[in-house]
């Protein structure tokens, strides 16, 4: 059973950029889809980002799309998830998850506890 770790909190301002990490031990990371996920205040968890086994496929969600970039290292057994041009509306606390499906905006199975990203206006 995999266990997932976030890092990278912080407060940083609107148009700046934050960079978080999700390292992955008790299993191997290459073996599972990555993907993150985010709760805002008072709202449900939604789908972020996503990318495949190998690296070479990425999915984002259109809220995000152009200014988030997954990635993840199998060596390192570490996704990365970096995000530029924050708004205010990216506050959340934002979550690593594992699982098996990449085609989908579905989580898997195993989570990490969370991270809290805030970007004041």
């Amino acid at each position: 059973q995999v266990q997932l770790a976030e890092s990278g909190a912080g407060l940083v301002q609107a148009g700046g950029s934050l960079r978080l990490s999700c390292a992955a031990s008790g299993g191997t990371s290459s073996a599972y889809v990555m993907k993150w996920f985010r709760q805002a205040p008072g709202k449900e968890r939604e789908f972020v980002a996503a990318i495949s086994r190998s690296g070479g496929s990425a999915s984002y969600a259109d809220s995000v799309k152009g200014r988030f970039t997954i990635s993840r290292d199998n060596a390192k057994n570490t996704v990365s998830l970096q995000m530029n041009s924050l708004k205010p509306e990216d506050t959340a606390v934002y979550y690593c998850n594992a699982g098996n499906v990449f085609g989908t905006t579905l989580p898997g199975t195993y989570w990490g506890k969370g991270t809290l990203v805030t970007v004041s206006s």
